[in-house]
């Protein structure tokens, strides 16, 4: 933040150079259409549309207060930008509402944004002392005081434990339902003060106790993990051939859904043992990156953020029949 804690800081988008070499070549064609799947800030769009001045943004984010920021710092590309409030799994519609068929290029920075991060108010740290909310959009119900006053026991394990990889899961969904009878979780410092209690000494030591249980709050707040397995697959659906996803995980949970989506659309889905490969069992996708691609040291040292990224990227060579 600035001094007058108004103005969001812009923070250097994450391998934003490699980001635009992956999705160059789909980019150059005249015409061509860029899907920011998840807009925030509006870093890596302005990259994009800097560097290739014939293409088209359509940018995508839940959170209003980010498509405001990023409207401002893009209006300088005019009618070449079109902002939709919409979560991410979205993206065919608001495709298609603009009256595109297909797009070029799509990418996803997938996580907390840094927006989001930086105000304090959202609730999204352990950290800092805030209310207990962490939505990504502000008009949806759903805030992490409503799943710590109302979710069962077994709930917040199963989330603590499938979202978070917490391994304390039981322990934590004990104390904060006990906790919760004498007064409900209003702030974020009071659930870091039950779940560091909870937290034997040794384990506090790796690390901060509340940062898998704050994470897992924040996924089921927000419904990542499901947004994202229908958002992969649609996105894949608007490409054009020859158009470009690019996809930029920071944990395993996200990482996995995507490597799965890419590794399944881009191998032949012929019964084996068939003598020819008919076309319609060929690959829809061909993999640019082999496994998934980390910051190297000089990316990490200059944006610590890029530290647990993990990037994947496809080409589109055939439609799905």
């Amino acid at each position: 933040m600035t001094d007058d804690d108004t103005t969001p800081q812009i923070h250097t988008p994450v391998l934003l150079e490699r980001c635009i070499e992956l999705l160059g070549p789909a980019l150059q064609q005249p015409g061509s259409v860029f899907v920011d799947a998840t807009l925030g800030m509006g870093g890596h769009s302005a990259g994009i549309l800097e560097r290739f001045p014939d293409v088209t943004l359509i940018g995508l984010d839940r959170d209003q207060d980010a498509l405001a920021i990023a409207g401002e710092r893009l209006a300088r590309f005019g009618d070449r930008v079109h902002l939709v409030h919409t979560v991410y799994d979205g993206i065919l519609d608001a495709v298609r509402g603009l009256g595109y068929d297909e797009v070029q290029g799509i990418l996803f920075d997938l996580g907390v944004s840094s927006l989001q991060l930086d105000r304090v108010e959202r609730g999204f740290s352990y950290s800092k002392d805030a209310p207990l909310d962490m939505r990504m959009d502000a008009t949806s119900d759903l805030t992490a005081a409503v799943i710590l006053a109302e979710y069962s026991e077994a709930d917040l394990r199963k989330i603590f434990r499938d979202y978070g990889e917490e391994k304390l899961a039981a322990r934590y969904a004990q104390k904060i339902v006990e906790a919760r009878q004498t007064r409900p979780f209003v702030r974020s410092a009071e659930l870091v003060d039950v779940i560091t209690r909870a937290t034997p000494v040794a384990v506090q030591r790796q690390g901060h106790p509340a940062k898998r249980v704050f994470q897992a709050l924040r996924i089921e707040v927000n419904q990542e993990l499901s947004v994202l397995e229908r958002a992969i697959p649609a996105a894949i659906d608007a490409l054009a051939i020859g158009g470009r996803l690019v996809v930029e995980a920071y944990q395993s949970l996200e990482d996995r859904i995507v490597k799965r989506e890419l590794q399944t659309r881009s191998v032949s889905s012929a019964p084996a043992g068939l003598p020819v490969e008919l076309p319609e069992h060929r690959p829809e996708l061909k993999l640019l990156i082999r496994g998934a691609e980390l910051a190297n040291d000089d990316e990490k040292a200059a944006n610590p953020r890029a530290t647990p990224v993990r990037l994947r990227a496809a080409e589109r060579v055939r439609r799905a029949s």
